[in-house]
């Protein structure tokens, strides 16, 4: 085929390809025209009907398979044509489609891949279940493209697939492989990084996000509404409140303030901060709020244990009709859950479907089982997982296991984590459930077994840990941690502060102590849990008066929580701590949580 002469360009017919037609009917005739006119033999007026025919309104009445006859009727079909009319089938979600055509161009005697047939590709493949064909199609990239003939487009889409599948190292060595990255580029390194910090709370990630995004800032692009949502939701994982208000003034300067997507990345991350005033300022700031913002504001209530107003909420979303959707749900009753209204959050689960037409999730069946579990009612609870249509998850066995423990509950707990180990015989926090609910109730020997098991199966435990932000530095303690610079000090502020709380009564809490050791020696091990040792070290370094922000990767326990209240009121410090699930704002001897967690 031959691009059509310049007398083409001046015929009415082919000003017709400038505007797509609107029906079936009116895109035939200009089919007809161009097949009677002889136009249908050139590439570029075949082209534009490729594109007519496979994209919506055309395409949704005519079918797909009338864009291929067209394609296969071609005189002499090239690879630009093949390359049209796959990209806009990738593009309009049609990525079976546009991967059987791609594997024709691989067939004997048919025309070969370039450069241009891969980006959007590459794109279509960047999310489950393509992603295995989007490494396959990699590997024919650097087959059939010369590494120099390797364009930019196409290194954006590799940089954007390789984040979509978490393979960050792989990404970050074909971005720093792009001269001049584009802002889609730019955007793709950023959220794989962000994505890794948000998934695995990799501190590492976090901070080379915002490394990433002071590099874009130098270079001569201009950061958009992506890049900064992927920095405000890194700054939220980080608990980096700093950086996050920084984040915050960069939207504004750049106009960005008022997106919807940035300001819900901006009420997460002061959610995630601790600071819920500044977030309730954005949310309440805004012009218009969609379901996303509304949901993110739950969310936040809920996190930090206002389920009352959590529910308020939800009524002022329904009066102004924002949308109530599967994730609302979901953080409304874990709004319920954190806050022991258990009537309310039945009421939830029993009328989504009515009230909201939303059939329940295995998502919301957890969220029921977490409610109950927490308020005691745990058989009730068991009896929500055998009644359950949707195969139960590892999270709802978990959640209901560390109920069990909570509640003495030793039986049903031993029952559940069979089913739990089954279904997860690797994941090394099963075994230490089974072995705290044993330890709880003095069974040493069974507590041992478990501990056993798990070591021959040569599976680790997740460590305790805990951050703690100082002067835009973020200071992390393990359990019994001496590797930090001051730690004489700390290890000498610890004994101060065991001090004045024995004076003031408190009693430690021994049995969260997981192994058979003298009395004496628990109490020790309890001093040096992470969240202690974070503790003191704030004390230690920080301005009288200010609030200490601490950031724990594992559920709080009792003594820890117990003693936090007794510091907050001995050194009049603000004490805000975010576990795994949930915050807790220790103020003059109270917790924010009612002691219900």
């Amino acid at each position: 085929m031959k691009p059509p002469s310049p007398a083409f360009h001046q015929t009415p017919l082919f000003r017709l390809l400038e505007t797509p037609p609107k029906t079936p009917s009116t895109f035939k005739q200009l089919h007809a025209h161009f097949v009677t006119s002889g136009l249908a033999n050139h590439t570029y007026p075949l082209s534009r009907l490729l594109l007519f025919s496979s994209s919506p309104p055309i395409a949704s009445l005519l079918g797909f398979s009338y864009s291929t006859t067209l394609l296969r009727l071609a005189p002499h079909p090239s690879t630009f044509l093949f390359n049209t009319l796959t990209s806009s089938l990738a593009s309009h979600g049609e990525t079976r489609l546009s991967l059987h055509l791609y594997s024709s161009l691989l067939e004997p005697f048919s025309p070969k891949p370039n450069s241009h047939t891969y980006p959007s590709l590459l794109k279509a493949c960047a999310s489950p279940p393509w992603i295995a064909y989007g490494l396959a199609l990699h590997a024919q990239l650097v087959k059939f493209v010369a590494g120099d003939a390797v364009d930019r487009f196409v290194h954006a889409a590799l940089v954007g697939l390789y984040s979509r599948c978490g393979k960050i190292e792989t990404c970050r060595k074909i971005f720093d492989q792009v001269s001049n990255p584009d802002i889609p580029t730019w955007n793709s390194i950023l959220s794989a990084y962000a994505r890794r910090a948000g998934e695995v709370g990799c501190y590492d990630s976090g901070v080379e996000t915002l490394v990433l995004f002071e590099r874009c800032q130098l270079s001569s692009i201009k950061p958009n509404e992506i890049s900064v949502v992927a920095v405000i939701s890194t700054c939220g994982d980080l608990e980096a409140l700093g950086q996050g208000m920084w984040a915050h003034a960069f939207a504004r300067r750049s106009g960005l303030a008022m997106n919807l997507f940035v300001a819900t990345a901006l009420i997460e991350m002061y959610s995630k901060c601790g600071r819920l005033d500044l977030a309730e300022q954005v949310f309440d700031g805004l012009p218009q709020r969609d379901t996303l913002c509304y949901n993110a504001m739950i969310r936040g209530l809920a996190i930090h244990g206002h389920g009352r107003r959590a529910l308020g909420l939800l009524d002022r979303m329904r009066i102004e009709g924002a949308r109530v959707d599967g994730v609302t749900m979901v953080v409304v009753m874990s709004a319920c859950a954190h806050a022991g209204l258990v009537m309310e959050g039945r009421h939830f689960f029993d009328k989504m479907e009515e009230d909201f037409g939303i059939t329940p999730k295995v998502e919301h069946f957890g969220c029921l089982v977490d409610l109950l579990g927490r308020a005691g009612q745990i058989e009730e609870a068991e009896e929500v997982i055998c009644r359950m249509s949707i195969k139960p998850n590892a999270v709802m066995y978990r959640s209901l296991i560390g109920a069990c423990r909570v509640h003495n509950k030793v039986d049903i707990g031993e029952r559940l984590i069979k089913e739990l180990i089954q279904l997860e015989p690797w994941h090394g926090g099963n075994y230490v459930l089974l072995s705290n609910i044993y330890s709880n109730i003095n069974r040493w020997d069974d507590a041992r077994k478990a501990r056993k098991a798990m070591k021959e199966r040569g599976i680790d435990k997740t460590p305790g840990s805990s951050l703690v932000e100082m002067d835009g530095i973020m200071h992390e303690f393990l359990t019994g941690d001496k590797s930090h610079p001051v730690s004489d000090e700390i290890y000498a502020m610890l004994q101060e502060i065991d001090k004045r709380l024995h004076e003031c009564g408190h009693k430690p809490s021994t049995k969260n102590v997981l192994f058979d050791v003298e009395e004496e020696d628990k109490e020790d091990a309890l001093t040096y849990h992470s969240e202690r040792l974070a503790i003191a070290f704030a004390l230690l370094v920080s301005d009288l008066g200010m609030p200490i922000r601490i950031i724990k990767n594992l559920r709080v326990c009792s003594d820890c929580h117990a003693s936090a209240k007794l510091i907050s009121r001995i050194y009049r410090r603000e004490i805000i701590m975010r576990d795994r699930s949930r915050f807790h704002h220790f103020r003059d001897g109270v917790c924010s949580c009612s002691d219900y967690w």
